[in-house]
């Protein structure tokens, strides 16, 4: 169905759709017609658990131009579900929002037959945006790169674990990246592939992953707004097609305190006039086998690897996760296709193609609201080339298997696991700072005080036990 729409909504740039209300009205005819009955309005909190108002489809011409209310309280819900007033500019109950289709992102999603799926913008009622959407602050770094003539493309990679439907009973015993390991999940497989292929979402693989039950499903590159819409999107399209095979998926950072958890790596590439700037030149100008802009691009992200982090992996079970030896990236390194590395060089050239080289960012996961992150990396990469920036020489091994003396030598640290070095990272960083309004840095501090006040003392199993569903 996504493809009979595509040339309606789903693939039409935003500067296209003119006319919003005759555009929606003519969406709302088309949808009807082949069967949809509603629009999932959808974004992501400061938790990066995802949220929804669902309005009928003879709705959409109307709330297409004046949106769907919502309380601006939203901006301060933990990741329980408990509302925060600690932030004083969100301190009472009062106060709304009105959250805004963008026709653009539309699209139906097979596993959720009858629906549309549209992301929003969030909007004062005066017509203002709203100073705590996160989408808008991808947007102005998206805008801030245009003006330096630079173009983005992220690609996610979303690990999950499959469980039966009684929630602990894993849906597979492995081996790690084995087929065995499917066929176990009968239809499965084909299912997702199907539902991601009709939705107009394209994959790059699907794979049995390391961890308890883990697969693996890796999204391919788009623009910025798209890249992050389609990450929520896809998380919607996997709970659909478990949930028919009497499955259950959890997305958390951590599904058992002893395993390898569940990283969500965002892969990012710079271009400028057609060109990856990762790619190296060949002219003596290359920065440790990197073009010179690529290379800078990617000090600026290594500079602020503390504050990425604080924003890519904010829950508590996230800074559980950052521990050496489980391929989270814990510690203040870039390497070559090192899988210790919270930033992987990634080449190209050869079988790939010269367009291919992109960084890895993996100190990320599902509790990273999706357009605040890739704002946060847009931000430190520019920093990086605005500066001419020279990251240091790459490593190839774990520095945590070194003693706290060699990584000292090396100016090697550790990225925050503790929340008031998270909190403070933020502070720290001019590029990561700067992606948030006032109002937003304090709600979004405001609830990582929360969560961590929520699970003093709780012990690590009991932490990750209330994380297991919420993504």
């Amino acid at each position: 169905m996504a493809n009979d729409l595509d040339a309606l909504a789903g693939v039409v740039p935003a500067d296209q759709v003119t006319g919003r209300l005759t555009e929606a009205g003519r969406l709302a005819e088309e949808l009807s017609e082949q069967g949809i009955s509603g629009v999932v309005l959808y974004w992501a909190d400061n938790n990066g658990i995802p949220r929804s108002r669902t309005v009928p489809i003879q709705r959409l011409p109307r709330v297409a131009e004046e949106g769907v209310g919502v309380t601006v309280l939203f901006a301060v819900f933990d990741s329980h579900d408990a509302i925060t007033h600690s932030y004083g500019g969100l301190s009472t109950a009062s106060g709304e929002r009105r959250i805004v289709p963008d026709l653009s992102g539309l699209r139906t999603v097979a596993s959720a037959p009858g629906l549309a799926y549209a992301p929003v913008d969030q909007f004062r009622v005066s017509g203002e945006v709203s100073e705590y959407d996160q989408r808008a602050a991808l947007r102005r770094q998206v805008e801030r790169a245009e003006q330096q003539g630079i173009e983005l493309r992220f690609g996610y990679e979303i690990e999950f674990s499959l469980f039966r439907a009684d929630g602990s009973t894993p849906a597979h015993s492995g081996p790690a990246y084995s087929p065995h390991a499917l066929t176990v999940l009968g239809d499965f497989q084909a299912d997702l592939l199907r539902a991601f292929a009709e939705t107009g979402l394209e994959l790059n693989q699907v794979h049995a992953e390391y961890g308890l039950a883990q697969l693996e499903v890796s999204l391919r590159p788009a623009e910025p707004l798209r890249a992050a819409d389609e990450q929520l999107l896809a998380r919607q399209i996997i709970h659909g097609v478990a949930h028919r095979h009497g499955y259950r998926v959890s997305f958390a950072p951590l599904v058992t305190a002893e395993g390898v958890g569940n990283g969500w790596h965002v892969h990012v590439s710079p271009w400028r006039d057609g060109r990856n700037l990762l790619t190296p030149a060949g002219d003596g100008s290359d920065v440790h086998g990197l073009g010179r802009d690529g290379a800078a691009f990617l000090a600026g992200l290594h500079r602020n690897l503390p504050a990425l982090s604080a924003v890519g992996a904010p829950s508590v079970p996230s800074l559980l996760r950052l521990r050496p030896g489980y391929f989270a990236g814990a510690h203040t390194i870039w390497g070559v296709e090192n899988r210790e590395a919270p930033l992987r060089l990634v080449q190209g050239g050869g079988l790939l193609g010269e367009g291919q080289w992109n960084i890895e960012f993996k100190s990320s996961d599902a509790s990273a609201n999706p357009y605040l992150l890739l704002a946060a990396l847009i931000s430190a990469g520019l920093f990086g080339l605005e500066e001419g920036a020279a990251p240091p020489p790459p490593v190839a091994e774990d520095p945590g298997t070194w003693t706290e003396e060699q990584r000292a030598e090396r100016g090697i640290g550790a990225l925050p696991t503790d929340p008031e070095d998270a909190d403070a990272a933020i502070d720290d960083s001019a590029a990561v700072s700067a992606v948030f309004t006032p109002e937003h840095r304090e709600a979004f501090r405001a609830v990582r005080a929360s969560d961590v006040a929520w699970a003093d003392g709780l012990t690590d199993a009991e932490i990750v036990a209330g994380h297991l569903w919420l993504y």
